[in-house]
């Protein structure tokens, strides 16, 4: 009998997320497999709704072949020739993580990385993406009212919480739009129009936050259409502008006069430079939803604020941070914030972080486990998506070599590690080992 173990999630204390629901443990019992759940007090679904699906209640240490997880796992926790699921934040070479995958080298064991599970065609498939979208937004919305309600401007977003505080999506998409009919009838404060909001990026977590967004009144303008937005004689009050950044709005060649082509722009981004700048003196909240890496430019680096900033052009009340890349795409975020803690002020002429709410500068939202704001309902999705894959990946045998290993093709591209070696696809982390 294949054995197939759920971990306990310990590295954020309001992770509530699990990577497998107590509906989809029931079907893979049914279909003859031991399924392990460790015991805890704070995952959303309970400890007795696993034991009435028919897993076993097991306390560490775990002896399932498969072992499933959301966020990263100890070091010193893993065992030969076992096959860990886990979202590693190893594939950019974070330094950060590179002590957890050299441990898991040196035991020999497997690891497969949910973000580098993809199709044919490099789409994801198993993705947390539309809950960090929905429950980011929801937070910048919190994040503006209290912040702009500490500058003395009284605004309708001082009704949303933040979305942990919601028994769910639906709730607090309520409110939300409550906000929306509230600004069309009575409009925003004079100094707050036009109230514009930036989002880069056009993939899940970017829809997720449009989601959102769309909720209120909401008009969608160009990047070019809002370098003159100002312009205008007459901008209505109770109405909000939203711009949807592409990667051709954010780089630009560095060969004078040469057009932006997305592919170079892939295949070769130090021929690129960033041109954010550009659009800073524009916007009041920026939601920063597209992946980076650090091949790309910068979308908004601590120099550029700091100029914007220093000429007193800066509108800018709060950076949704929802990609949470530290020292990153937005080069003032230092570090992800959890869910307890989740907001700072960055100065940026100091260039100094305070937690809260108060000071000068640009308010930042960069929790770095937002989907765990919406537990259930990402937690559902997620085994919706993971459950068709595991009887197969839980039945391989792994008694043979990479090239021959027979499980799901979007699961061996998403092995970064076998036996403790790293697969082809990911040699170029020797670079940062």
């Amino acid at each position: 009998m294949k054995k197939i173990g759920i971990r306990y999630e310990d590295k954020y204390m309001m992770e509530r997320r699990v990577p497998l629901t107590p509906q989809h443990v029931k079907l893979l019992v049914k279909q003859g497999f031991e399924v392990q759940v460790i015991p805890s007090e704070k995952r959303i679904f309970k400890d007795e709704e696993y034991k009435a699906a028919g897993a076993i209640l097991k306390n560490e240490p775990l002896d399932a072949e498969l072992i499933l997880g959301v966020k990263e796992m100890p070091i010193g926790y893993f065992q030969e020739d076992k096959t860990y699921i886990f979202f590693s934040h190893t594939i950019k070479g974070q330094p950060y993580n590179m002590p957890l995958l050299k441990d898991m080298m040196i035991s020999k064991s497997n690891l497969i990385d949910y973000e580098r599970i993809i199709d044919d065609l490099g789409g994801r498939l198993i993705f947390f993406g539309r809950f960090a979208g929905l429950a980011g937004m929801i937070n910048s919305l919190w994040s503006l009212g209290r912040r702009l309600k500490i500058k003395g401007i009284e605004t309708p977003f001082t009704q949303i919480d933040q979305t942990h505080t919601y028994n769910s999506i639906e709730e607090a998409k309520a409110i939300v739009s409550k906000v929306g009919m509230g600004i069309v009838k009575n409009g925003l404060p004079g100094s707050l129009t036009p109230l514009v909001i930036g989002i880069t990026g056009y993939g899940n977590v970017s829809k997720g936050a449009q989601e959102i967004l769309n909720l209120l009144p909401v008009i969608e303008i160009s990047p070019a259409d809002l370098m003159r937005l100002h312009q205008q004689s007459h901008i209505p009050s109770n109405i909000i502008y939203k711009v949807v950044f592409e990667e051709k709005h954010l780089a630009i060649s560095k060969s004078k006069g040469k057009a932006f082509d997305l592919q170079e722009y892939y295949q070769h981004p130090e021929r690129f430079r960033g041109v954010f700048e550009q659009y800073l003196p524009k916007l009041n909240v920026l939601m920063n939803c597209m992946y980076w890496d650090d091949r790309y430019p910068r979308i908004i680096a601590k120099d550029q604020l700091e100029k914007v900033y220093k000429n007193g052009d800066l509108r800018l009340e709060v950076i949704g941070d929802i990609t949470c890349d530290p020292n990153g795409s937005v080069e003032i975020t230092h570090k992800g914030t959890e869910i307890e803690d989740p907001v700072f002020v960055y100065n940026p002429v100091t260039r100094a972080p305070v937690m809260g709410f108060e000071g000068d500068g640009v308010l930042v939202m960069a929790v770095d486990i937002l989907p765990s704001e919406l537990p259930r309902e990402s937690s559902m999705a997620f085994s919706n998506a993971l459950i068709k894959y595991l009887p197969h990946l839980a039945n391989a045998s792994l008694n043979t070599n990479f090239e021959k290993l027979d499980i799901p093709a979007p699961f061996k591209r998403a092995m970064i590690l076998f036996k403790g070696e790293l697969t082809p696809d990911y040699q170029y982390l020797k670079n940062y080992l």
